[in-house]
């Protein structure tokens, strides 16, 4: 592989070349497919999906999205780094108009990209799609479906999925975001098809890269970069884009010290675990002075968080540098971090995650309940896209329909492509958008009020309040607008208001009723 043809600009439908030398140096091709990524609805859904904890109630827990954009950083600063070094390497790259900020821009595009194609409810969800084809209802679809479609959907994988998103046509849109060829080739991590399954100890061959329906957009886009090809059978197996290898760092250094972070933060790990577990990282730039001046946990956290991170990065970019010719040749067969120095201490780290928060019951119970939701999901509205194709539909069928976005409603005899188009409306869900299309289906109206607490505190009631939860309490409250007394406090989630919602006040909450007729006697005035 060369790093000319590696930094193509070219774009799926481009009829002319694109030379680095005529690039607008104020909006960079580069620069474009961050842009565009950046303003993409499939990018917007991460900011509601699971990075560590679904559905977390605290406001500094992590999402994909914000996981994503801090990838990005990571990425952008490894990929200058490095580009530096590779420029003053290859003389030519410089003369034909590359600079180092070139090598940034790609891989902070790519690294902002690496989750896109994750469904709801974390890693969970990609094995909740493909159980329902393996073990669940739409195994009945295995004898319609050719042995590498069947594979890509019992082993679905969010990288696939997210090469689909970036690079699938619709109408009107030809190439999907229409992302440069280099961009596109740094964000495939795993360039194979679902089939042969791990056939190597190799990293390419972890997992797979791209479904059946877009191979043809893949072996483009492989082609056109240049990649070496790994297997001269008839399946498709390439070797990476090198600077797929610092997507994959970027994402391996955030995850692995910023999950660490989220856990401590969230009391899941000790803090004493954090000195512990990340000083074995950081004992040669730490300033001991400066982490025991820092008064709160969070702040303490954070700086050996930032120190952790730097120097990972400074890890990952001298053996990326130290086995350039290696990368670029397709024997390099590991990740960057696992030939780092650390590698123990990032072991040690991931163990301690895994044991307490990924295993942890909040996150277990809340990807239970995704597995069903999931599974139901597909259910019903694969259902109802094949009865709809075989002209039997229910009308139950045709009102899921009118619930599904037109661009996912395919009328294909192929009964692959109608299902891959229904896991890619999954997908693309937020967690708590897959929560409120599942209650539909189920016919769930959400007429209850949920009691989600019940404390002793000092607190201030609003007589409005308790006139919206508690009209048959109304004669009791006097005409001031607040009254104040320490007593029982009770946290009320209305999900709809009417004849339905005060019944089940009155059914459910009677003890509360005679409890203020004890308190109406504090009322001033």
């Amino acid at each position: 592989m060369n790093w000319e043809q590696l930094l193509s600009l070219k774009r799926f439908g481009d009829t002319q070349q694109r030379l680095r030398a005529t690039q607008d140096e104020t909006r960079l091709g580069f620069d474009v497919d961050f842009d565009r990524i950046i303003f993409s609805s499939a990018f917007r859904s991460l900011q509601d999906k699971t990075q560590v904890i679904p559905l977390s109630e605290t406001d500094f827990v992590h999402t994909r999205l914000t996981h994503s954009l801090e990838v990005s950083v990571v990425g952008r600063t490894l990929g200058r780094r490095v580009g530096k070094i590779l420029l003053e390497r290859h003389p030519n790259l410089k003369k034909l108009g590359y600079t180092f900020n070139d090598f940034g821009a790609i891989v902070a595009a790519a690294s902002v990209t690496h989750d896109i194609g994750n469904p709801p409810f974390g890693h969970s969800g990609e094995k909740a799609i493909g159980e329902y084809f393996k073990s669940g209802k739409g195994l009945q679809y295995k004898a319609d479906l050719t042995e590498k479609e069947y594979q890509d959907l019992i082993d679905f994988e969010g990288n696939a999925n997210g090469f689909k998103i970036l690079t699938e046509s619709r109408e009107g849109v030809f190439g999907g975001l229409r992302l440069s060829y280099a961009t596109l080739g740094a964000f495939m991590k795993y360039p194979k098809e679902s089939l042969p399954k791990k056939p190597t100890n190799h990293i390419v061959d972890k997992k797979y890269g791209f479904f059946q329906s877009e191979k043809e957009s893949f072996l483009d886009v492989a082609l056109e970069l240049g990649l070496k090809q790994k297997s001269i059978s008839e399946d498709v197996s390439f070797y990476r884009h090198p600077l797929a290898y610092l997507v994959e760092a970027a994402d391996d250094i955030c995850y692995t010290i910023i999950d660490f972070e989220d856990g401590i933060n969230l009391g899941l790990i000790e803090e004493e675990f954090a000195l512990e577990y990340m000083i074995k990282l950081v004992k040669n730039t730490i300033d001991i002075k400066k982490y025991h001046s820092l008064e709160h946990k969070t702040d303490r956290v954070s700086y050996l968080r930032a120190l952790a991170i730097g120097v990972l990065i400074n890890e990952a970019v001298t053996i990326f540098l130290d086995n350039e010719e290696a990368i670029l040749q397709g024997v390099f067969d590991k990740s960057l971090l696992d030939k780092c120095a650390y590698e123990a201490q990032i072991n040690d780290i991931l163990k301690i995650s895994v044991a307490k928060i990924y295993k942890s019951s909040e996150v277990v119970e809340k990807e239970v309940a995704g597995y069903r939701i999931i599974a139901d999901l597909l259910d019903v509205f694969v259902t109802a896209l094949n009865n709809h194709q075989l002209g039997i539909p229910t009308n139950y069928d045709s009102l899921l329909l009118n619930i599904l976005p037109k661009e996912f409603i395919v009328i294909s005899p192929s009964p692959y492509e109608r299902i891959m188009s229904i896991c890619t409306y999954v997908s693309r869900m937020s967690d708590s958008y897959a929560i409120r299309i599942h209650k539909k289906i189920k016919g769930s109206m959400d007429t209850n009020i949920e009691i989600n607490n019940v404390t002793e505190s000092s607190t201030m009631l609003s007589y409005y309040d308790m006139r919206t939860l508690l009209p048959f309490g109304e004669h009791f409250f006097c005409t001031h607008e607040y009254f104040g007394f320490s007593t029982l406090c009770v946290n009320f989630h209305a999900h709809s208001v009417g004849d339905k919602m005060v019944q089940h006040v009155h059914n459910n909450l009677f003890f509360f009723y005679s409890l203020l007729l004890e308190l109406v006697q504090f009322c001033p005035g």
